[in-house]
């Protein structure tokens, strides 16, 4: 199995006759593009996609690499609504809470779900975004959440059994110790640390938390010290300060920078 890693949450997973993309999301208005975070000759031979909301950086391209690669898309049950007869996901470029867009193939769950899907084992987990600020100049706007909000919109992580392992991605997301009790000792955990700044995920500490609670065997740290706006480190953490911690729990610590890969 082989793990590649493209800055936010944008992976590629590829085992066996699968090859798998999670959030296929654009690069966040850095210096306002709003460029493909997995490169598109990846694209033609994905088998699957993941989306873990609908974010600009995770989901900004997710029409697309469908329509290219023709394969299925997992995502919440939220992220889709019956329109005049057709079931539409969100736009995934529209402005606001417009669900405007057909995918010919979709497989939705919620949290608590498990489907079963090509040989895979796939269960969705509770994940909550946190509030996100947008920083223009002296400029800053805070937008939180909520049902009439964008950002955030159908957050779900995904515990995904392939091959014989047990995978856990989280999206972007705050802490929760309770929802994930029964998450036990997956083969690998992409957890986004990059809280510290802007609180739209859990921080080193809190990461640091699920790590301990969840018993990972390696742990790939994510959606930090991306480019988004005017700098390179839009939401700053200490990976190396990470990666001593996790170690010291007994598990291994990956750092992936932009397209850097591990196998399994």
């Amino acid at each position: 199995m082989r793990i590649t890693h493209y800055l936010y949450n944008a992976f590629v997973i590829e085992s066996g006759d699968k090859k798998i993309a999670i959030d296929p999301g654009a690069l966040f208005l850095y210096y306002f593009r709003l460029t493909t975070l997995i490169p598109k000759s990846e694209w033609q031979g994905l088998t699957h996609i993941f989306v873990t909301h609908g974010d600009p950086d995770h989901y900004w391209h997710a029409d697309r690499v469908a329509a290219v690669s023709n394969a299925p898309v997992v995502c919440n049950k939220t992220m889709v609504r019956e329109i005049d007869g057709q079931m539409l996901m969100l736009g995934p470029r529209a402005k606001g809470l417009r669900f405007t867009t057909p995918f010919d193939n979709l497989r939705t769950l919620s949290v608590g779900e498990t489907i079963q899907l090509d040989g895979m084992s796939i269960t969705g987990i509770k994940t909550t975004h946190g509030e996100l600020v947008l920083k223009l100049g002296p400029f800053a706007k805070t937008v939180r959440p909520g049902p009439g909000e964008r950002v955030g919109w159908g957050a779900i992580g995904f515990k995904i059994q392939l091959d014989g392992k047990t995978l856990v991605n989280l999206g972007d997301t705050l802490l929760h110790t309770e929802e994930w009790k029964s998450i036990d000792s997956p083969d690998v955990l992409m957890i986004p640390i990059g809280g510290q700044a802007i609180h739209n995920t859990m921080d080193v500490e809190e990461a640091l938390q699920a790590v301990r609670m969840m018993r990972p065997k390696r742990v790939i740290p994510c959606h930090y010290n991306c480019p988004a706006f005017f700098t390179r480190k839009y939401n700053p953490a200490d990976d190396a300060m990470f990666k001593r911690e996790v170690e010291r729990t007994g598990a291994q610590c990956t750092i992936l920078h932009q397209g850097e890969s591990t196998k399994l």
